[in-house]
C-alpha cells in the first residue's frame, strides 16, 4: 500500500491512499508520524495536490466509487473538508473515538452509506455528534454495547420574497434524535429513547423497526419503560420487523422476534422464499437433532 501525504501538526495528513483493495485500513503511521488527520478530497476522485510526499509504489488510487468501506486508526484526529467527497458506494466508516475536528461536506453524494463504526465504549464521550451532524441521511451508529438507528431529517429555507426573509425548517426526528448527547459529547440514551413516541408520529414502520431492533438487540442504557414502548411497537407489527430482521439475515433480532412471541407463519414463509435456512429454523422452532442413542449390555 502507497500513501500521498505531507506533515502536519501533531504528525502526517494523509492526501491519497494507494492500493488494490476497495475496503482499505489507514494505516497508523506513515514513515514514523501518527496519521493524524484524512487530507481535504482525500479519498474523492480528484487530483492530489502538487507538492504532496509520496511512499510505497502501488499506483491505483482509492477513490471514488471505487471505494466501499474505510477503517481509520485511533491516531486520527480531523477529517477536513470533503474527505468522501463522491465515494457513491461508500457503506460503512469505521474510526477510534478521538475523532474531534469535522471539515464540511464530508460525505456529500456518497448514497450508500449505511454505518458509522465507532471502536468505543457506549457510555464513553466521542466526536460522534459532530458526525452525525455530516450526514442527514438514515445511518445507523455502532459501538461497543450499544446500537443506534438515526432516520432521515430535511432542512429547508423558505423564502418570504416582499421583506426578503428567509424562514429555516428541519423536517424529521431525526434531527432532534441527533441532539441526544450530554456536556461531554457522551450519548444521553434515555433522551435518545424519550425521542420514539414522536418518531412514532411520522417515521416509516420499516424506520420505527430498525430502530427498535437495534436498541432491543444491544440495550445499554435501556429504561424498563422505554423496553416497553419498543417491544409493544414491534408486536404491533411482524410483518415488518420480521421482513426487515430475514433481510439483513439477523438471527439475533429473529430470536429477540421470536421471543416476543410473534406470529411466525408468514415470516417462516418468507425466509423461505429469501433461501435463508438458518433464519426459517428459527421461526419454525426446528429442534436439534437428537444424538444417536446408545446401548449397553442392561438395555438388552
Amino acid at each position: 500500500m502507497g500513501h500521498y501525504w505531507e506533515p502536519c501538526p501533531g504528525g502526517a495528513r494523509l492526501l491519497r491512499l494507494l492500493g488494490d483493495t476497495p475496503c482499505p485500513a489507514v494505516p497508523g503511521t506513515i514513515e514514523g508520524l501518527p496519521v493524524a488527520e484524512l487530507g481535504p478530497y482525500c479519498f474523492a476522485d480528484r487530483p492530489v495536490r502538487p507538492g504532496a510526499r509520496r511512499t510505497g509504489d502501488d499506483t491505483h488510487e482509492i477513490t471514488g466509487n471505487f471505494v466501499e468501506e474505510v477503517t481509520l486508526p485511533d491516531t486520527v484526529r480531523v477529517l477536513d473538508s470533503a474527505a468522501f467527497y463522491n465515494c457513491r458506494r461508500l457503506r460503512r466508516v469505521t474510526l477510534g473515538p478521538g475523532v474531534e475536528g469535522f471539515g464540511s461536506d464530508l460525505f456529500t453524494n456518497c448514497r450508500q452509506l449505511q454505518t458509522f463504526r465507532l471502536r468505543a465504549a457506549a457510555d464513553a464521550p466521542t466526536g460522534l455528534k459532530k458526525l452525525l451532524g455530516a450526514v442527514s441521511a438514515d445511518i445507523t451508529v455502532e459501538l461497543d454495547g450499544a446500537q443506534l438507528f438515526y432516520p432521515e431529517y430535511s432542512e429547508f429555507l423558505d423564502e418570504n420574497t416582499p421583506a426578503h426573509i428567509f424562514n429555516h425548517s428541519i423536517e424529521g426526528e431525526g434531527y432532534r434524535m441527533r441532539q441526544c448527547f450530554a456536556a461531554d459529547g457522551s450519548l444521553d440514551f434515555a433522551a435518545y429513547d424519550a425521542s420514539f413516541a414522536q418518531a412514532c408520529v411520522g417515521e416509516s414502520e420499516e424506520k420505527l423497526c430498525r430502530l427498535a431492533l437495534g436498541r432491543l438487540c444491544l440495550p445499554y442504557g435501556l429504561g424498563d419503560d422505554a423496553r416497553a414502548d419498543y417491544e409493544f411497537y414491534l408486536t404491533a407489527h411482524p410483518d415488518a420487523a420480521f421482513t426487515l430482521a430475514i433481510t439483513a439475515r439477523d438471527e439475533a433480532a429473529v430470536k429477540l422476534l421470536v421471543g416476543l412471541g410473534l406470529p411466525t407463519a408468514n415470516a417462516a414463509a418468507f425466509c423461505a422464499r429469501q433461501g435463508w435456512s438458518a433464519g426459517a429454523a428459527l421461526l419454525l422452532g426446528r429442534p436439534k437433532r437428537a444424538a444417536k442413542k446408545t446401548y449397553d449390555f442392561d438395555d438388552l
